[in-house]
């Protein structure tokens, strides 16, 4: 079956699973896809067409509910004869997916999701008052294109005192998040860059590479990060990499694969590593882990990292530091971007961060997350050996492996249709990994309540049906 025929606009405000949908049905009432033809997995075309499984799910089970294809047990998706259509004139409405989620799901494992329970948001109304007023009537003109210095000045000092990176004010760049920085870094590395990925790894990072047509090359994670040797024998120059807390496996780099990669940016002028510290902020077990960027000699390191996880996701306030020759580039080629972060946001952050607040409010969150993971650990112990955990040293999410005859998509259904929304391992996959046997869950737990852990952990795990609850 010829998927080409698809056009997926990913910029558009009609949601992917929405136009997805409109495309295989008018591909059947056109005749482009045949009668009792079988529609590709739903992981297959995930991974063709560069989107999550769950959005291909979206689209075949509002194809299922208006009877355009079929779906069988352990077969797959088949496409229904149109004569046994009741075809009404008048469109059938689509669900958003709004109400597909919010209407349905009760526990919520997303490794995204924060605790928004502890957010100072009296201290944060207050410099919201302060920074919204006559006085400030400057902020609604566009400020410096990197951002206003005041931010970065801090995130530099900030930086440097938590993460040992080593970077002046000069050198960093803010963008509203990664998926808005990312792109700009693309361009800035070139055309002839090629660009190792993880996998598993960040499905975001992923697709921006795909949309960007960019080469790109798995490199396969084990439980100390990245295969270096094997990214030394790909034509990469360009690695991505998540090394404080890999995403969504949870390995730490180690010590020697942290050595290894960084001579092996420094074999060629023009390798670089992308660091993506998105999580460093919380490091539950050992001393905190120094920074890629940090132990860098030769400016190789470009680094990057936001504040959804330690504020929260809807701020939209990311920054990169980029290599002293970078910056110098930037500055060439971009001196006319303007900034897209609101420059109230940038002083209200800037205010919050030099008065000590982001600091007391980190420390907080420390406290509350390793009470979580605790609760966590102590939950999932009462199921083992069926259910085991690892990359629990530092987040917000870890992964569960699953002694089960059931797959990763038997599982996430299961969940769904018990009110519960959990991810499997393979959904973050690029290509097919052999050394995915058994199933992993990935399992978010900084938006859950404390007292609601051991409760949600329970039912995700009866509603498995793999394990006697408690």
């Amino acid at each position: 079956m010829d998927f080409l025929m698809f056009q997926l606009e990913k910029n558009s405000l009609v949601p992917i699973y929405e136009q997805l949908y409109s495309e295989i049905k008018d591909a059947i009432i056109n005749g482009a896809i045949k009668e009792g033809e079988k529609l590709p997995s739903k992981r297959n075309l995930a991974e063709y067409l560069a989107v999550s499984q769950t959005t291909i799910e979206f689209a075949y089970s509002q194809l299922v509910a208006e009877g355009f294809i079929s779906s069988e047990a352990r077969k797959g998706y088949y496409v229904q004869s149109l004569e046994e259509l009741a075809l009404i004139e008048q469109e059938a409405p689509i669900f958003t997916q709004e109400e597909k989620i919010t209407d349905v799901i009760s526990i919520d494992f997303s490794p995204g999701k924060i605790d928004t329970e502890s957010f100072p948001f009296a201290i944060w109304r207050k410099y919201a008052k302060e920074i919204v007023s006559e006085v400030n009537k400057d902020f609604l003109q566009l400020g410096h294109p990197q951002g206003d210095y005041i931010l970065r000045q801090q995130i530099s000092a900030y930086l440097y005192q938590s993460r040992g990176v080593k970077c002046t004010a000069e050198q960093i760049i803010l963008g509203s998040g990664t998926e808005q920085l990312m792109p700009l870094i693309i361009r800035l590395l070139g055309q002839e860059a090629i660009y190792g990925i993880e996998n598993p790894g960040y499905p975001l990072t992923h697709h921006l590479f795909l949309d960007d047509s960019q080469k790109s090359v798995p490199i396969p994670v084990d439980a100390e990060g990245i295969l270096v040797s094997q990214l030394e024998e790909t034509n990469a120059t360009v690695m991505y990499v998540t090394p404080s807390h890999q995403f969504p496996t949870g390995a730490v780099l180690s010590a020697t694969r942290r050595s290894q990669l960084l001579s092996w940016a420094y074999q060629q002028d023009n390798r670089y590593i992308i660091e993506d510290d998105y999580d460093s902020e919380f490091r539950y077990t050992g001393r905190p882990i120094p920074s890629l960027q940090g132990i860098d000699q030769n400016q190789r390191v470009i680094y990057l990292s936001t504040f959804s996880k330690s504020l929260m996701p809807s701020l939209r306030i990311a920054y990169a530091v980029l290599p002293k020759s970078l910056i110098t580039l930037y500055k060439q080629k971009y001196s006319y971007y303007a900034a897209t972060v609101p420059r109230m946001d940038q002083h209200l952050l800037a205010k919050f961060m030099e008065d000590g607040y982001f600091a007391k409010h980190l420390n907080k969150m420390r406290k509350i997350y390793k009470r979580k993971l605790e609760i966590v650990t102590k939950t999932i112990a009462k199921f083992n050996p069926i259910v085991t955990i690892s990359g629990e040293q530092a987040g917000m999410h870890l992964l569960l492996t699953i002694q089960t005859s059931k797959s990763e998509e038997e599982l996430v259904l299961l969940a769904k249709q018990a009110g519960i929304r959990v991810y499997g391992l393979r959904e973050y996959v690029t290509g097919g990994l052999d050394s995915l046997t058994e199933p992993k869950i990935v399992l978010g737990f900084g938006g859950l309540e404390a007292n609601d852990i051991q409760t949600s952990i329970t039912t995700l795990i009866k509603a498995w049906g793999i394990a006697k609850t408690p």
